[in-house]
């Protein structure tokens, strides 16, 4: 049987909403990669009865708990009193963390508080956790009947190393767990999340393991196959398949696997071809600019922008046509088309790309609604404009636009010269 456990985040501070919970996610994440189940999770405010009751709750359904916060020198810091409440125990002095503790204040030249001696104490018989980085160490409880409670400190820069190099392995040696489970994410553009669920439904029902999930946001849906074997040798010639079968059935929309960003592809595609590219901006307000430059080297393929809010500056900067503007509006076909050659031709790039739109919540027509926006884009042989509208608040509009943008761009990049011109 596999590992099962539940977490647990412990501090008021999450309940106020004061606080995001992100640890737990990441505890999920690590446990899932590592094979352990994790069957639920719970958050509880800074009260020892309240924290205690919901740890022998939890070890009623599963075979551990793992807990974070509540681990400080202060008076509303109870999880090692709820723990021992819970298992039945009291707590002793571990000297190592004591000593490392000492040392730690020493090194940044502060006075050690009695207070945080507390900290050093541990429940009886544990397996302390070491924290370098902090003064709380972690530990993993045990009750009568085997079943372990360990709890970490909330401070996410604590706790990860913590997660990963101690108590992960820990609890995989102590409880034999073999079976891993290991993803591969594919990641998609522009497709909806409906449209991605029909091509590929009855996949879902292929099996177990593998097994396939879907996950979508603003106008990206990631596919994820995940496969639990004894290595990630087996679990690639599981996975392997099923990848081939999903590429097929989404072809055009997949933009990479794993780790690869739809920025990265697109600076992979312009690196390849050795273009470069530039962007003239209305209503995304420099987002694309912006997204294209979040990689290191990015100015190898993008060599620059202008947000062109205003026509005065689309006719100054971009070379729009004030008759285009008279005729047709900042809104049109016929704008975003002049905006992605200006750019291009200004700053003498392969491409050249363009927004402009009503990003609302005013300007919008029965003609132009709030939401539409024209993307136009320049290459060397011909310059192609394409329209959609979006639903939402501005801030929306603005994101799913810039998404948007970034998809008809790599779908461009990677369509062949000749294919362009039929």
């Amino acid at each position: 049987m596999p590992l099962a456990v539940e977490l647990v985040a412990v501090g008021t501070e999450l309940l106020l909403g004061q606080l995001t919970d992100t640890n737990t996610v990441f505890i999920a994440q690590q446990c899932a990669d590592a094979g352990i189940d994790v069957l639920g999770t719970h958050t509880v405010g800074d009260n020892r009865t309240r924290i205690a009751n919901t740890l022998r709750s939890a070890l009623e359904r599963v075979d551990g708990v793992i807990t974070t916060g509540g681990l400080g020198p202060t008076i509303d810091d109870l999880t090692k009193e709820a723990v021992c409440d819970a298992l039945g125990i009291d707590t002793q002095l571990d000297e190592a963390s004591l000593r490392q503790m000492q040392e730690f204040f020493a090194k940044i030249g502060r006075e050690m508080r009695e207070n945080n001696r507390k900290q050093a104490e541990v429940p009886r018989g544990s397996f302390v956790l070491e924290n370098p980085r902090g003064t709380a160490p972690g530990f993993v409880a045990f009750g009568p009947s085997g079943k372990f409670i360990a709890s970490m400190p909330g401070v996410p820069r604590e706790m990860k190393p913590m997660l990963t190099g101690l108590l992960i392995p820990f609890l995989c040696e102590r409880y034999g767990v073999q079976n891993a489970i290991f993803t591969r994410v594919l990641h998609t553009i522009n497709i909806g999340e409906s449209e991605v669920d029909h091509r590929i439904a009855d996949l879902f029902r292929a099996g177990e393991n593998p097994k396939i999930a879907v996950l979508a946001h603003e106008g990206l849906c990631d596919v994820k196959i995940m496969a639990k074997a004894a290595s990630r040798e087996g679990a690639e010639a599981m996975i392997a398949p099923l990848q081939r079968t999903i590429e097929e059935r989404l072809d055009g929309f997949i933009f990479g696997a794993d780790e690869v960003t739809i920025e990265s592809a697109i600076a992979e595609l312009l690196r390849s071809q050795g273009a470069t590219i530039s962007v003239a901006e209305s209503c995304t307000g420099g987002r694309i600019a912006s997204a294209l430059t979040r990689l290191s080297g990015s100015s190898e393929t993008f060599l620059g922008g202008v947000v062109a809010y205003d026509n005065s500056v689309k006719v100054a900067e971009l070379g729009v046509s004030e008759e285009t503007l008279a005729r047709f509006g900042a809104v049109s076909e016929q704008t975003a088309r002049e905006m992605a050659e200006g750019i291009r031709a200004r700053i003498h790039t392969a491409y050249g790309m363009s927004t402009t739109g009503i990003a609302g919540p005013t300007g919008g027509s029965d003609e132009k609604p709030v939401g539409l926006v024209w993307f136009g884009i320049a290459d060397p042989e011909r310059t192609t404009a394409r329209s959609f509208t979006f639903s939402g608040d501005r801030d929306t509009v603005q994101r799913r636009a810039t998404v948007m943008a970034l998809g008809l761009l790599w779908r461009e990049l990677r369509t062949p010269i000749n294919e362009r011109l039929m």
